[in-house]
Formats: C-alpha cells, sequence, structure tokens
C-alpha cells in the first residue's frame, strides 16, 4: 500500500510511455502479470471508463507474449468498457472480469467479454498460518469435496491452485488462457478476508 500511495502521487515510478516500452521489449512468450495492485486506469484519474487509446496501445506492445489482468471496472452497463476488454482479450492480451461472488461471476460470463474470475467464501481455503499448511492436501481435499463445483448458471469452479499448492502465477498461468472454460475462484484471504467473505457469500450491505 505504501508503495502504491506513491505511485499514485507521482513520487515514483515510470511514465505510461516509458512502461509500455518495457513490456515490448519483453522476451517473446515470456508469462507476465499487469496491475498486481490497482486497474486498467493510466493515470488513475478516470474510475468509470477504461482508456480504450491507452488499453490498445498495451496489448499491442503485448504482442507475441502471455501477458494477462484483472479488471472491476464495470463491463455490465457500461459498454464502452466491454468492448474495451473484449478487444484486448482477441487480441491476446488476457484481462480476466472480476466477480464479487459466484452470481455476480455468472453475469460477467454471460457477456463473452472474456475469462471470469471471482471471489470465493473462506470455507474454500486451505487453513495455513503464514507460508505453512495447517491441513494436508487430502484432508483439504476432503474438507471442501462437499462444497459447490459449479456456479448457480452451472458454470465450472476451478479454485486457484496458487492458494492451495506451493505454486505461483509464474508457474500456473491459468488466469492467462483467455479461452479456459470454467471460472477461477480465489478463497477470502488475507487482512481483509472477514469483509471478502461477507461480499463472496453475499451477505454484505
Amino acid at each position: 500500500m505504501w508503495h502504491w500511495n506513491k505511485v499514485s502521487k507521482k513520487l515514483t515510478g515510470d511514465s505510461y510511455a516509458a512502461f509500455i516500452n518495457t513490456v515490448l521489449n519483453l522476451p517473446l512468450n515470456i508469462l507476465w502479470r499487469h496491475n498486481q495492485v490497482g486497474d486498467l486506469e493510466p493515470d488513475q484519474s478516470n474510475k468509470e471508463n477504461i482508456d480504450r487509446a491507452a488499453l490498445d496501445q498495451l496489448a499491442q506492445a503485448d504482442t507475441g507474449k502471455r501477458g494477462f489482468t484483472f479488471t472491476h471496472y464495470d463491463v455490465l452497463e457500461n459498454y464502452h468498457n466491454r468492448a474495451a476488454v473484449a478487444a484486448a482479450n482477441q487480441s491476446g492480451f488476457t484481462i480476466n472480469l472480476s466477480g464479487n461472488n459466484v452470481s455476480h461471476a455468472d453475469k460477467l460470463a454471460a457477456i463473452n467479454s472474456g475469462p471470469v474470475v471471482t471471489v470465493l467464501p473462506i470455507e474454500y481455503e486451505r487453513k495455513s498460518k503464514g507460508k505453512i499448511w495447517l491441513e494436508s492436501l487430502q484432508e483439504y481435499k476432503a474438507r471442501i469435496s462437499p462444497l459447490p463445483k459449479k456456479t448457480p448458471a452451472g458454470n465450472p469452479l476451478t479454485i486457484c491452485p496458487a492458494t492451495f499448492l506451493d505454486t505461483s502465477c509464474k508457474d500456473c498461468g491459468l488466469c492467462q488462457k483467455v479461452n479456459r472454460k470454467g471460472i477461477v475462484g480465489f478463497p477470502a484471504h488475507g487482512l481483509r478476508k472477514a469483509a471478502a467473505d461477507k461480499i463472496a457469500t453475499g451477505l454484505a450491505a
């Protein structure tokens, strides 16, 4: 958060032009993640509409690479955003539509603008403390076996492998696959997992 705030205040970080140049010079076929925090807003000013020109520039720079990211921009009611995301996904730069819960994720999946991810309730999380697993993989799989494996609309649910295995985004690459089947779920976790769990279960006010 400290670094994110400094970037927002333009106290550190590159210009967007410099960033695009960095992407252009990445090795071919490299898997890379854009926006570990934040969203598709180069200058942090427009919270409603995606900057289509900037996104098109990024998608073009990513040609031959395997970039991916996630967005919470509205694509259900905002057709400008929907078209921008769809165009990027068609070009090869993967933008995952982020659902607040499985019902929201179903709505996002229905518009076919890109792959979808969603927050899942805490019970889908493998128990851990720091980097130490508190339940074996076998125990974890047995515990969650009764939980839904599909969304209300029947879309298959795949739990993010990095949330229950010793792997990471750079080794997995699942969220970069634009034509994957089903929805990738991220169990509520971290310092705000109680609040995220309420959103995932539809209990948030």
